[in-house]
């Protein structure tokens, strides 16, 4: 027996150093943590139950029969995170690159299964060079194997993809239908082809860092939802970041006690909206202040800036929330915004979060440039998003709430549970000014005239009034209300029963 378990335990050795101490040296000259130094950090200490540490690729074309290494480049389990289940794999780029072979992909899928058996979220640590080339169109049928995975766990369990290092070509595809992905500056990257291909096809010359960086990522395409300094401070802000999500979408998002009372006034938010209405504030001031203890994470924060939305917790309970920013492009929709707030709306109602919104929206942005670029489809997916979702929904409107945009923030037409306006709101087909030149158009000139009809129309629409007596606003509170307000609307809601009629999906204007 001793002898076994001298065997056993040199195993277990080799399958730890992975690709060699060499190949380590040279991660750590990147800046980068080994694959079981990333899951050490991750995960509660001592809560790792490895899978799988064996497994070898089984592959003998170009040499590779003499090329063996426990763990075939993936170290995959099962872990805590803050005392709660999660399921993780982290690639090892020290062995093969982290390339997928047939047994790493396998080694991927089975954590997966396991994990929506359970309801467990599932966490990705991705540095990989692509698929083992060795191996040809078996790593391919691997990668498949994953991509139907995340298909069927999507809105069952959360999907969090870390991309650390290389993720190019068809690997982006797992990562991309996952629910969030963070990346890390410097050292991560994706694309669909590298810089040597583009510059082969269109002549173009890129650099990895412009063309998939991490910065690239997370405020011009939108792939990424943050970008963290380096490996340490991602996984510390993954840790954080779970805490805010159930396990499944069978369970309610972890409560976390709080000493900030769910009655707590805030009185500067009787000033927070400037009296002029063309004058911008910043609506992550409302935000910090209605939440528990100012604890807003906030995603995507340097991508479509003229919407906010991120995770917080009102009187220890969990909660998205959606906020137009007056700030940036005055608080407009366009494509990008639209995109990135349809895509959480969706996630949370997938996971039974409830849904707080803020609205300060002028309309949707006009131009050209997004009329061509689809602003039609594309702003209906947020109206299709909101419209969907059953989940509770709480609206509050500090300013302005025109057109078209009033009707797709989360508006009592849309199944809205509670609609509140601050007293200052402007609710109407569009601002004063503009309505006024349409509806008297033949008095344009006269400036006097002018003023005094777009006095009139502001004293009759540009207020909360119009839509409160018609019932589409449940009530106007006072801004220092605003969270008591909130926190006593989702304590009612918290047994919210809705069903949409049966369907196999529905089809979201994609």
């Amino acid at each position: 027996m001793s002898d076994i378990l001298q065997r056993l335990e040199a195993m277990r050795a080799a399958a730890r150093l992975g690709g060699g101490q060499r190949r380590i040296d040279a991660q750590h000259a990147r800046g980068k943590l080994t694959a079981r130094e990333r899951l050490d950090l991750l995960l509660d200490e001592g809560s790792f139950e490895e899978y799988d540490m064996f497994v070898e690729h089984r592959s003998t074309d170009f040499g590779m029969a003499d090329q063996r290494v426990p763990g075939d480049g993936v170290v995959t389990g099962h872990g805590l995170i803050n005392g709660r289940l999660v399921f993780v794999y982290s690639q090892d780029f020290t062995v093969f690159g982290g390339s997928l072979s047939e047994p790493h992909a396998e080694k991927i899928c089975k954590i997966m299964d396991q994990a929506m058996k359970v309801g467990a979220p599932v966490i990705g640590l991705n540095d990989s060079g692509g698929a083992r080339i060795q191996e040809g169109v078996a790593s391919l049928g691997g990668y498949a194997e994953v991509f139907q995975r995340n298909v069927l766990a999507s809105g069952v369990v959360p999907q969090i993809s870390l991309i650390m290092g290389p993720c190019a070509g068809g690997a982006v595809y797992s990562p991309a239908m996952t629910d969030f992905i963070f990346m890390v500056k410097d050292t991560s990257y994706m694309f669909v082809t590298g810089p040597d291909v583009v510059k082969t096809v269109t002549h173009e010359e890129v650099t990895q860092e412009a063309l998939g960086g991490a910065v690239t990522h997370s405020t011009k395409s939108g792939v990424a939802d943050m970008a963290f300094e380096n490996d340490v401070e991602a996984l510390l802000e993954l840790r954080r970041f779970v805490d805010f999500l159930p396990a499944s979408n069978r369970q309610a998002p972890p409560r976390r006690e709080t000493s900030d009372p769910p009655t707590r006034q805030e009185l500067s938010l009787d000033t927070l909206a400037p009296a002029n209405p063309n004058q911008p504030y910043d609506i992550k001031e409302l935000i910090e202040k209605v939440v528990d203890e100012g604890d807003f994470y906030e995603l995507q924060p340097n991508y479509a800036g003229n919407i906010v939305i991120g995770l917080a917790r009102m009187d220890g309970e969990t909660v998205g929330i959606v906020a137009n920013q007056p700030l940036v492009l005055a608080g407009c929709l366009d494509i990008d915004s639209a995109r990135k707030a349809a895509r959480f709306v969706r996630f949370l109602d997938a996971f039974n979060i409830p849904i707080v919104t803020f609205v300060d929206v002028p309309g949707f942005l006009p131009g050209v440039g997004q009329e061509l670029g689809g602003i039609i489809k594309h702003g209906a997916k947020l109206l299709f998003a909101y419209a969907e979702a059953t989940v509770p929904k709480v609206t509050v409107i500090t300013r302005k709430a025109y057109g078209g945009a009033y009707d797709v923030m989360a508006s009592k037409h849309l199944r809205g549970d509670v609609n509140y306006a601050w007293p200052n709101a402007e609710i109407a087909v569009m601002g004063a000014k503009g309505a006024v030149e349409i509806i008297f158009r033949q008095d344009i000139g006269d400036d006097a005239k002018i003023k005094a009809r777009t006095d009139a129309y502001a004293a009759a629409f540009a207020n909360p009034f119009v839509a409160a007596r018609r019932g589409y606003i449940d009530d106007v509170i006072r801004p220092h209300n605003t969270r008591a307000r909130i926190c006593k609307s989702l304590k009612m809601l918290k047994g919210k029963q809705l069903q949409n009629p049966w369907k196999k999906h529905d089809n979201i204007p994609l």
